[in-house]
């Protein structure tokens, strides 16, 4: 079996990747172990928030930025593509403050911001509630990120798909044996389903990525990190806008829905929905809103963010030519999506990345010459 680019993973960064190759005339082979988009990209809460996320200037917060700026096009076209609307909604983000410490806190970070030219805007707690009127009462203040949005990330994952399906990328569910080298470069994959052939290789596995032998990421490159979240049904929305604070995050969709997320727990592989876990999550939701104390839990689960030691993504060649990362988006993926997709495909079709992907290189997590 023979492609131009081999996939390795079919969460929303191997199927943008594999959806911006395709249109551009390769042959790509897209390897899933189990469903496309089933994994964190469906399990994530769709926050497309460079302000609240970066948290400081930097090439970190460029780059979220850059992504943010591709979404309306993005998510257009994907609807385009495929007749799939993936819950685009602008109106911001607004990050608050409960207490008064907390809200000197978030002035201080906004006077920062600003003197970068990052749009932010300092709200007092009366100017919180005008926005949000559902919010507690006892919101002292907070910053809100006007220009940013959400996305619904499970109907995002099966767009994707579609359309790179719909582009003419190829799609084989089975087990990556083990990334093969050849000749001083990635040649290809050994599969379950036999030997695969290929000019290029994209590692896009998520939290699986540092299990695939073959993948020359150090230790710890990347490594899973669950995260519990919590949907509520509140009928007639609440709220508008994803509201942040000091504990986790809300994210409202247009229908009523409300996830209610999320932890972040170094525990391996295990998956569950744990009574702290919920606690956690709907005990920060409550302290957002307490009306949310009325609406029903429909439904909770779990999932692992690919995570890098520095919260940075992992992307853009190897030191082994022919392997790309697009992994370790920690809890970003959905975000940094469009520019992934991006700045990967321009690296392997030859042309310059929209972005210096060099703060992004594996070589910054010590990876050197010396392959696994």
């Amino acid at each position: 079996m023979k492609a131009d680019v081999v996939v390795i993973g079919a969460g929303v960064q191997g199927c943008a990747v594999a959806l911006r190759l395709s249109q551009a005339g390769k042959q790509v082979l897209v390897l899933e172990r189990s469903i496309p988009g089933a994994e964190a990209s469906s399990a994530a809460g769709g926050i497309l928030s460079p302000g609240v996320e970066a948290e400081e200037p930097g090439p970190f917060y460029d780059l979220c930025a850059a992504s943010l700026a591709r979404y309306p096009a993005f998510a257009e076209e994907l609807t385009r593509l495929t007749g799939v609307s993936v819950g685009f909604r602008g109106g911001g983000t607004l990050e608050v403050a409960f207490d008064d410490p907390t809200a000197r806190v978030l002035a201080a970070r906004a006077e920062q911001l600003q003197r970068h030219q990052v749009p932010v805007e300092v709200l007092d707690g009366e100017g919180a509630l005008s926005l949000e009127p559902g919010l507690a009462p006892a919101v002292r203040g907070g910053l809100w990120f006007r220009g940013e949005a959400s996305v619904d990330p499970r109907p995002l994952a099966r767009a994707l798909y579609l359309a790179a399906h719909a582009a003419g990328a190829e799609f084989l569910t089975g087990q990556v044996l083990r990334i093969r080298h050849e000749g001083g470069r990635a040649a290809g994959v050994d599969h379950d389903r036999g030997r695969i052939d290929a000019g290029a290789v994209v590692l896009a596995a998520g939290s699986w990525s540092g299990l695939v032998e073959g993948s020359g990421l150090p230790p710890g490159a990347v490594r899973p990190v669950r995260g519990q979240i919590a949907l509520l049904d509140t009928r007639v929305p609440l709220l508008r806008r994803v509201i942040f604070s000091d504990k986790g995050y809300v994210v409202p969709r247009a229908d009523g829905r409300l996830l209610c997320g999320s932890t972040m727990e170094e525990v391996g592989y295990e998956r569950g929905v744990t009574a702290a876990g919920l606690r956690s999550v709907l005990d920060l939701a409550l302290e957002i809103a307490p009306a949310l104390a009325r609406a029903p839990v429909v439904e909770t689960w779990s999932n692992f963010r690919p995570a890098s030691p520095d919260g940075s993504p992992v992307l853009g060649p190897a030191a082994l030519p022919g392997l790309h990362y697009a992994t370790g988006h920690t809890r970003n993926g959905i975000l940094l999506c469009p520019i992934t997709a991006d700045s990967v495909s321009a690296a392997i079709l030859g042309r310059p990345p929209p972005v210096d992907l060099a703060p992004f290189s594996v070589e910054r997590l010590g990876a050197g010459r010396g392959q696994r």
